[in-house]
């Protein structure tokens, strides 16, 4: 792969991260309540889902699962079906909090993380992102899986500084709501 090659997935990286997916809204989500730091599991659990769907793409499983319209039907619904349940609970908890601000119990780093990395594979899009992107950049006369790790690692990178701005933003704009504001949308006080 040329540099000219990999500015162009670059490009093509940062215009997909323009407008912000599930695992980016989790990181605001998440940050806003339990404080930017303690978000960085989740972006850990997000990454981590990423390097095995990376791999699958890199390695054609993607191909293979992709090609069964019922083992990609399968996955896609159980994306949908978790990302509609986490919805369901924001919901449910923003009705029970209205009016009360309190305190919101810090939610232990491991299930940050498994949040992060649920959000994460569960989401079809992505798969199909790196199935369908990864061979567009890949010269098959040059070793395949040094391409693969330079793309790979190049999407974390991007990604993790991605989740890592949405994080502290949304951590700065918490800490200056005001009570009323945040008994509005549900959230407790932050680190």
């Amino acid at each position: 792969m040329t540099i000219e090659t990999w500015w162009l997935y670059v490009a093509t990286i940062l215009v997909f991260m323009s407008t912000p997916g599930p695992s980016h809204l989790l990181m605001i989500s998440v940050s806003m309540t339990n404080g930017f730091h303690r978000s960085l599991a989740t972006a850990v659990g997000d990454l981590s889902a990423n390097v095995i769907q990376m791999t699958l793409a890199g390695f054609g499983l993607a191909t293979v699962l992709m090609a069964s319209e019922f083992g990609f039907t399968i996955i896609k619904w159980c994306g949908v079906t978790y990302l509609a349940w986490m919805g369901v609970q924001q919901i449910r908890a923003s009705f029970s909090k209205r009016g009360k601000v309190r305190e919101a119990p810090l939610v232990r780093l491991r299930t940050l993380w498994a949040k992060g990395f649920i959000t994460s594979a569960a989401n079809p899009k992505a798969i199909v992102f790196f199935a369908a992107l990864f061979p567009q950049f890949i010269d098959h006369s040059l070793p395949v899986v040094a391409q693969i790790v330079i793309l790979g690692f190049t999407y974390l990178v991007i990604d993790g500084l991605f989740l890592a701005t949405y994080g502290k933003s949304a951590h700065w704009l918490a800490k200056r709501i005001s009570h009323s504001g945040r008994a509005w949308v549900g959230l407790g006080s932050i680190e």
